[in-house]
């Protein structure tokens, strides 16, 4: 990795180099890819230890700390944006108090939060969730806690804003693979002294305070000047006026990722939550590999739209080329294996009461993927207001067709509902960014007949009875699928890194 701090073109270089964003890519993955391994073995054990409902409240609180962090109102996302933009355009001299002024923002917004999350808590409790009686108070006192974590976990996410900004992915990954481990180790921890929800989260939370004290001194070492605390009034503007379109986002977004799981436990029954989401929150665990990119490629796009255009088409192809790459032959997987899977995991209790679900789920998450690079693009281009627009389209058409199909077809309804509006998702984003970006995209015959082709794959795999006829044909799909790859999609230059990986942390690159 080139120096970032030189102050002279090896700046943009390292914004621009392929390798330094393959590199990036990978410690990403990292990142997000450890905890969903120890997730993997640690749910089956907490699900035993916990018992049914418990666990199911412990998801519930796992998502509550991740939907409150819309009370950063998008001020994360914009900071990463403008400081890529500062360090492509300005320098490191004007990213101090651009860096203050935002986390000061987002620790007043954190106390906001803070108060509403409270209030909300005694209603999602008492009224909305089918808690069981004994768990009522503690799951109360859990709520309460996790809204007083706000501030913590909203400034945390503004430091790795900045470090994201930097492109400091490693230091990231130093932080990022602890916390997300511990996210499934401490509970399972805790267990050994204590079944009490309330000091579980505590344990939790702790965690997450630590991390936030590493990520600040990771920022000092980044950027010595940070040390140094300034305010600038002149930057609140376009941090609130980007951040305010990402809070409509962040709202919308999410409210249509979880809300799912809150209505399966109003209509349906708290344990259907955990035959629902415990699938979910594994298969869409594969979201790291679109999202490690992604998460490269939205600094990256940021400083080479304002002086390289015709990069940032060229990292638009190739990264959804690459996601397409990847998670063809690992969603087809889970497909025709997600029956064996989930019995050799969970039980064939469990499996059975799932296992479509799962199918479902994994073609979601395929579509899903795809999506990535076109939001990412639009969201660096400045046009955060329509990706918020889309989601505001898009909720109350999910919200209605996710309510009947709850009541046809239960939890694997939910799943179609979700499958519907991811696809409908990503069609509409590609065409925005093909339209804001002017990247020339055309729908020709060829690309239809891929796509046509993958849900044909897709769907043939989901009937399919037998270990041997599923082995069989998902040999001969993944070999072919390899085959035609490496001849007619991958580029020479693509074929040598992967004969030599190691070119990826090069430092002459």
């Amino acid at each position: 990795m080139l120096d970032v701090h030189n102050g002279d073109s090896t700046k943009t270089d390292v914004f621009a180099g392929g390798y330094a964003l393959a590199c990036n890519t990978f410690w990403n993955l990292i990142s997000y890819g450890a905890p969903t391994i120890v997730a993997v073995f640690t749910i089956p054990l907490l699900i035993a230890k916990l018992g049914m409902d418990r666990f199911g409240v412990l998801t519930l609180s796992w998502v509550v700390i991740g939907y409150f962090n819309l009370f950063d109102f998008g001020l994360g996302r914009a900071l990463t944006k403008l400081v890529a933009e500062k360090i492509g355009a300005a320098g490191d001299l004007v990213v101090p108090s651009l860096v203050w002024t935002g986390l000061f923002l987002m620790l007043i917004l954190g106390v906001f939060g803070t108060i509403v999350a409270s209030l909300l808590s005694p209603w999602l409790v008492y009224t909305v969730l089918k808690i069981p009686n004994a768990l009522r108070l503690e799951t109360l006192q859990t709520f309460y806690l996790i809204a007083f974590s706000i501030p913590v976990v909203i400034f945390t996410t503004g430091l790795r804003g900045f470090l994201e900004a930097y492109q400091r992915f490693g230091l990231i990954t130093m932080v990022s693979v602890p916390l997300g481990v511990f996210t499934f180790l401490g509970p399972l921890l805790a267990l050994s002294f204590t079944h009490n929800l309330f000091i579980i989260i505590t344990i939790l939370i702790l965690g997450r305070v630590f991390a936030g004290l590493a990520y600040l001194w990771l920022c000092f070492k980044t950027l010595p000047t940070l040390r140094h605390i300034a305010l600038d009034r002149t930057v609140v503007g376009r941090l609130l006026s980007f951040g305010g379109w990402i809070t409509v986002t962040n709202i919308v977004g999410p409210l249509m990722v979880y809300l799912d799981r809150f209505l399966i436990g109003a209509l349906l029954s708290i344990t259907a939550v955990v035959y629902y989401t415990t699938p979910y929150d594994i298969v869409t665990k594969l979201l790291i590999i679109p999202t490690s990119l992604t998460g490269v490629l939205f600094p990256a796009f940021s400083t080479a739209l304002g002086i390289d255009k015709a990069r940032s088409t060229r990292l638009f192809f190739r990264g959804g080329k690459y996601i397409y790459l990847i998670m063809f032959p690992t969603a087809l997987f889970i497909i025709i294996f997600a029956n064996e899977g989930l019995g050799l995991w969970l039980g064939h209790d469990f499996a059975r009461q799932s296992v479509r679900v799962l199918q479902w789920l994994a073609v979601g998450v395929f579509v899903n993927a795809l999506a990535h690079v076109p939001y990412s693009l639009v969201q660096a281009a400045g046009r955060a207001d329509v990706t918020a627009k889309l989601h505001l389209v898009e909720l109350p058409l999910y919200l209605t067709a996710l309510w009947w199909l709850i009541a046809q077809f239960g939890i694997e309804g939910v799943a179609m509902a979700w499958v519907a509006r991811v696809t409908f998702d990503t069609i509409v984003l590609f065409i925005l960014a093909n339209r804001i970006a002017n990247l020339g995209i055309i729908i020709s015959g060829h690309l239809v007949f891929i796509l046509v082709m993958t849900m044909t794959t897709f769907i043939a795999g989901s009937l399919l009875n037998g270990l041997i006829l599923k082995a069989s044909f998902s040999g001969i799909i993944i070999v072919s699928f390899a085959l035609l790859t490496w001849q007619r999609i991958l580029s020479p230059d693509e074929r040598t890194l992967l004969r030599n990986p190691r070119k990826l942390f090069s430092t002459n690159r």
